[in-house]
């Protein structure tokens, strides 16, 4: 059923056409309700998402601990800024620093203000530890990369929607190929003022791009051998979606819950957001040792609401979630199902040319060009079938559901989508 046959949502869809910036074009789906892999429409209409908030939503819509352990927090404290200590923030930052490996924890709120928040840590460290000349460091940055969308975020992004007539842009960032190691071995071997190594694990809104076995391992080396900053930006693949607790585990399945990396690809500094709050509240964190993270010294940063009472409480319930119900190990068994399922299928379709991902985030690549709506008219069948996903570069469409996804919801998704590229019709 078409939106213009459901008078409530097209209501919806007018006022938010009316009031609100145009900064996004949804699929026209109004959501008013989410329960573990499902959400509802205003008309009563049921979905699988397989969105999950761009990854956000990896614990399931609403998980009851989550939203308990926010309720209770938010009965009791909700807010004391950071001028002030609280009883819950040290609890957070132990059991996350803990089992991520880390020394020290420096809570946010957003994606982008995390990964704001490594850049400042990273030049910091380059001028106090590594002796870079004042307003000299440089950081290395991949093209195509996702970062978030604030100015010096932008800056550094060949996406023209996300950088143009933004300027003027900020300086001091180097960007080269992703997933080539070579090109990331000359720029550290000829440039002194190299202070840290920015990356995506898996490039997810560039569409899936999973790097070459060895990359991450590779890249961590380079760094450590230029006196060079790993940073891993893990805001999306973080938090057991691509089959592990942090996609730079190299190998590791997470059947520990201390899994943090093997020395080879464990970052340096660790950027996480999204999940961590299992799609509830606005958290992210910044991870790093000591001798990086105490260039931080009280007035260089801050945020009034970062390592507010209640995002302290829902992080906590949301990591532990993610251990108790063994997710990461769920995203990894489902993901080997999903893309062998949609791989043996689109032999025999040329719709499709190509599937890719790790773990529960995957995409398909629609055999058409970026320019066209195919992608789209595919999700717009997709969603009268009972499935929300969108395309992202224009022809490519991303697959993430919930983490706790069974494996007879995850068939049924499968035979929607198998169902939807063999019925569809230009």
């Amino acid at each position: 059923m078409t939106v213009l046959n459901k008078p409530a949502s097209l209501k919806a869809i007018e006022l938010e056409n009316k009031y609100g910036a145009h900064n996004y074009h949804p699929l026209p789906v109004v959501l008013n309700k989410g329960e573990g892999v499902f959400v509802w429409d205003v008309e009563g209409e049921r979905y699988y998402d397989f969105l999950s908030a761009y990854s956000a939503v990896n614990q399931g819509h609403c998980h009851p601990k989550i939203i308990d352990a926010m309720v209770k927090q938010a009965q009791t404290l909700t807010l004391t800024s950071r001028a002030f200590y609280n009883d819950v923030l040290g609890a957070y930052e132990k059991y996350a620093t803990e089992l991520f490996g880390f020394d020290k924890l420096l809570p946010m709120n957003t994606g982008a203000e995390a990964v704001e928040t490594a850049l400042k840590i990273a030049r910091k460290w380059a001028y106090e530890v590594k002796g870079i000349a004042e307003n000299k460091a440089e950081i290395v940055v991949c093209k195509n990369n996702f970062h978030g969308r604030t100015t010096t975020i932008v800056s550094f992004s060949n996406d023209p929607d996300a950088k143009k007539n933004f300027g003027p842009y900020t300086t001091g960032f180097v960007k080269i190929d992703y997933n080539n190691i070579d090109a990331l071995r000359e720029k550290l071997e000829n440039n002194k003022n190299i202070a840290a190594f920015l990356v995506e694990p898996i490039q997810g809104e560039a569409g899936v791009y999973v790097p070459d076995e060895g990359y991450l391992a590779e890249a961590k080396a380079l760094c450590e051998k230029y006196n060079v900053l790993f940073i891993a930006d893990e805001v999306q693949t973080g938090i057991a979606r691509t089959g592990r607790l942090l996609a730079t585990c190299g190998n590791c399945k997470c059947v520990n819950k201390n899994c943090s990396g093997t020395p080879e690809t464990k970052p340096d500094i660790l950027i996480l957001g999204k999940a961590l709050s299992g799609g509830a509240y606005p958290i992210s964190a910044v991870l790093a040792n000591d001798s990086i993270m105490n260039v931080i010294k009280p007035g260089n940063h801050g945020s009034t609401f970062g390592g507010n009472p209640i995002a302290a409480a829902v992080a906590v319930a949301a990591l532990k979630v993610v251990e108790e119900e063994g997710l990461a190990n769920n995203a990894d068994r489902l993901g080997i199902i999903f893309r062998e399922e949609l791989e043996s299928f689109i032999k025999e379709h040329s719709l499709v040319k190509a599937v890719r991902g790790k773990g529960l985030l995957n995409a398909i690549i629609i055999n058409d060009t970026e320019d066209s709506t195919t992608a789209w008219d595919i999700c717009l069948k997709l969603r009268d079938n009972g499935l929300l996903a969108k395309p992202t570069h224009g022809n490519i469409i991303r697959f993430a559901p919930p983490l706790v996804i069974n494996e007879t919801q995850l068939r049924d998704c499968i035979s929607i989508i198998k169902k939807t590229i063999t019925n569809f019709k230009k």
